[in-house]
């Protein structure tokens, strides 16, 4: 027969742990209770003070107003204080022992009023500087969070508060922070573990593609038809790579830029121009400026970008005779400036805004043309932000635009 098992002897335990029960609110040591109790009690000590210091100046007092100002010898009033010469009958000299009793009865009034404000003025100021370095040890953790705040601004992910102490408002807040930052963290990490990857996976057939069609228009035997459909795939497989080039650094340069070298921007703006000056000979676009040297800390790879898409489009959204396109470098006001101007049709000032968006042009531009992919001014915007500058576009009269960068010296 089988046999049966015996009864467990003791509850099993459970797999989780309970949750801790957290005190009562009123328990905690709350920044609300800890200030309260902090001023209060200043707040008593300071008035025992004040209180035991005029108990001791009204007993000075009272001891100097007890001695009388005056005394009888002989049979006349004689005092060292008072003038009791002239009396001649005994309302007269009561008047006067009157009058000098209360004489001095005000000057100890009047000397204890005095000791007893110079006694407020000297506890106000100890209690101001006690209260002002009580609160900054109190607030101390702020300063920390802020701190943190600011260098994770600089990117800087990997900084943590880890704030210690009692489990009050400060470090609820603090520990809140440090989970923010976790999540953020692994965004950040996750996204350039995606733009890597993209990067990877896309330009590889792309790659591929353009070497088959490179191989196949080498053919001298490929018949004509075959070699206009491979020009044509291999300028649409060009496009592409464009595109998906200008998609990665749209989304790299979103961020703060790390590693800053000095890079000036006469320089950067000199090899864009040598770049571009093939196609507007070709498109018959005069390249002019002077350029002074605007040195910048930076990303030279980025900034450079910055430059030839901002060159690339004044050229190629140009006039069709007699255009021309401006490119100077300054420095002014502590920012170094990139102004690329250039003739054109004319922009209205409505339409600037769209200029930045991702495949946006104007309205009498498509995306599908061959002057680029639409990315152009975009990935220069985000390339000045990421640089802690900016960029600004203005309607040129009589038509072209006037593109200005801006960026921290």
């Amino acid at each position: 027969m089988p046999t049966v098992p015996a009864p467990p002897t003791a509850p099993p335990k459970p797999t989780w742990e309970p949750k801790q029960q957290e005190p009562p609110y009123w328990l905690r040591p709350t920044i609300r209770i800890r200030l309260t109790l902090l001023y209060g009690g200043m707040f008593l000590i300071a008035g025992i003070l004040l209180l035991a210091i005029i108990y001791m100046l009204a007993a000075e007092a009272l001891q100097v107003g007890s001695e009388l100002p005056f005394k009888i010898v002989n049979g006349r009033v004689v005092s060292d204080v008072c003038n009791f010469s002239g009396l001649t009958t005994p309302d007269a000299a009561n008047a006067a022992m009157n009058t000098c009793v209360n004489h001095q009865r005000q000057q100890a009034l009047d000397t204890l009023l005095n000791r007893s404000l110079l006694a407020l003025v000297g506890l106000s100021v100890i209690a101001f500087a006690f209260g002002y370095a009580m609160a900054g040890r109190v607030l101390s953790p702020l300063g920390r969070i802020t701190r943190t705040a600011r260098r994770v601004a600089g990117t800087d992910l990997s900084r943590r508060i880890e704030l210690d102490g009692p489990d009050d408002e400060l470090k609820e807040l603090a520990d809140t922070f440090d989970e923010m930052l976790d999540r953020l963290e692994r965004a950040f990490t996750a996204q350039q573990r995606f733009v890597g990857n993209a990067s990877h996976e896309l330009r590889t057939p792309l790659a591929i593609n353009r070497t088959l069609l490179e191989v196949h228009l080498s053919d001298p035997q490929a018949p004509l038809e075959l070699k206009q459909l491979g020009k044509t795939l291999l300028a649409t497989n060009e496009r592409s790579e464009q595109l998906v080039e200008g998609l990665l650094l749209l989304a790299r340069s979103d961020n703060q830029i790390i590693e800053r070298k000095p890079v000036d921007l006469a320089e950067v703006a000199s090899r864009a121009i040598d770049q571009t000056r093939g196609e507007a000979e070709e498109r018959g676009v005069e390249i002019r400026g002077e350029r002074a040297p605007a040195v910048v800390q930076g990303n030279g790879v980025l900034l450079e970008r910055i430059a030839l898409n901002l060159v690339q489009n004044a050229v190629r959204y140009n006039v069709p005779e007699q255009g021309w396109v401006e490119v100077t470098t300054e420095l002014q006001s502590g920012q170094a400036l990139l102004v690329v101007s250039n003739t054109g049709p004319v922009v209205p000032a409505y339409e600037i805004d769209n200029l930045f968006e991702p495949f946006r042009r104007l309205r009498t531009e498509r995306t599908g043309s061959d002057k680029g992919v639409g990315l152009g001014l975009s990935i220069a915007r985000s390339v000045a932000r990421a640089h802690g500058g900016r960029i600004v576009a203005e309607p040129r009269e009589g038509g072209g635009l006037v593109m200005r960068v801006s960026l921290p010296v």
